[in-house]
């Protein structure tokens, strides 16, 4: 698993957004976009393409692109 990988995995959870700048210190939740769905569908796409369970917990705590990949990293090494 890689960083560039996963950041363009969650973009496509964004329907209607230039995802094209997203970096992994993007502020994920202040796009317009950001909603209780968006959030389902990345647990949803980390569960399916990396076997790791995120709780809402995990996606509430987190900020940036990067904390959401660092939980999948320790998550997937358990």
């Amino acid at each position: 698993m890689n960083i560039e990988k996963f950041i363009q995995e969650f973009t496509e959870q964004f329907d209607d957004l230039d995802t094209s700048t997203f970096t992994a210190e993007t502020l994920f939740k202040e796009n317009d976009e950001w909603s209780s769905m968006t959030a389902l569908s990345i647990i949803a796409m980390v569960d399916d393409s990396y076997k790791v369970r995120l709780t809402g917990d995990d996606v509430r705590n987190s900020k940036t692109i990067q904390d959401i990949y660092d939980i999948v990293l320790a998550k997937s090494k358990l």
